[in-house]
């Protein structure tokens, strides 16, 4: 397996969204559509990885800028269960993460998707009191990893 760094705006990085927002929207009756912007993964401190098997895009996610020492994941999505995608994305992403100076990530899923929910805690994200748009609703829940060099 590979991770590169992509635009947002390929065609395969737009295609694996694509199916994600499909699959979001049968588990959780919401695309997430409205809380992606896909500008805010090509400013400065941000990126968007796509995961390729045997050159076949994959998986797909993503880090932007919360403040100097905060980025949220989001996006994140394997194509395929079990080949350990996922994980190899989130490692990427921590690692990226770190290189640019970030202490800490957060993200958001819906309680209702546990599959996402049991995924974050096997890989040490801790609940956190929901931040920002997510505050005060009960159909999300917060998470947070403290990054370690």
């Amino acid at each position: 397996m590979k991770i590169l760094k992509r635009d947002s705006n390929e065609p395969e990085a737009l295609e694996l969204m694509n199916e994600l927002s499909q699959i979001l929207e049968k588990i959780t009756g919401s695309s997430g559509r409205g809380s992606f912007n896909i500008e805010d993964v090509r400013s400065p401190r941000s990126l968007f990885a796509v995961a390729y098997l045997q050159e076949e895009a994959v998986g797909c996610g993503a880090i932007r800028p919360i403040d100097e020492t905060t980025a949220e994941v989001k996006r994140m999505y394997a194509r395929l269960s079990g080949k350990g995608i996922g994980s190899a994305l989130l490692n990427y992403l921590e690692t990226e993460a770190r290189k640019m100076g970030y202490t800490k990530l957060i993200l958001e899923t819906r309680v209702i998707n546990r599959k996402a929910v049991l995924f974050y805690e096997s890989k040490s994200y801790k609940r956190i009191q929901n931040y920002g748009k997510y505050a005060n609703r009960s159909e999300s829940v917060c998470f947070e990893k403290k990054l370690m060099d």
